[in-house]
């Protein structure tokens, strides 16, 4: 029977927002997956832009191949939380995956979000 447990992200300090300081690849870490190969992790990430301008953020998705791992939006300014993964998979492995962000302006994006982790 699988087991559910929602996490903060893991580059998260106690729930804080995660400030996305890199501009290019490698991105700033958000979150490491398991290296548990029957742990899923269901990943939500919502960014909030504080700049008066909008600003392109790249997700690199376990990998920063692009357009393989990459997820691209471009987050509106003073735009209140915006949803930009919904819950997509990551699953353990030996090498853990890693989801990662950069923006192109450092410093005003921040990412919130929380981890549901499945044991099946």
């Amino acid at each position: 029977m699988a087991t559910f447990t929602k996490k903060i992200l893991s580059a998260s300090t106690d729930g804080k927002s995660i400030l996305v300081a890199a501009t290019a690849t490698a991105g700033t870490t958000i979150h490491t997956g398991s290296a548990t190969a029957t742990t899923l992790d269901e990943v939500w990430i919502y960014a909030v832009n504080s700049s008066t301008s909008s600003v392109k953020l790249t997700i690199e998705w376990g990998e920063a191949t692009a357009p393989n791992g990459n997820i691209e939006v471009t987050i509106l300014p003073e735009a209140g939380l915006v949803t930009v993964v919904a819950g997509l998979l990551l699953k353990g492995n030996a090498t853990p995956l890693v989801v990662k962000a950069f923006a192109g302006t450092a410093n005003v994006i921040c990412i919130n979000g929380f981890v549901n982790q499945i044991t099946v």
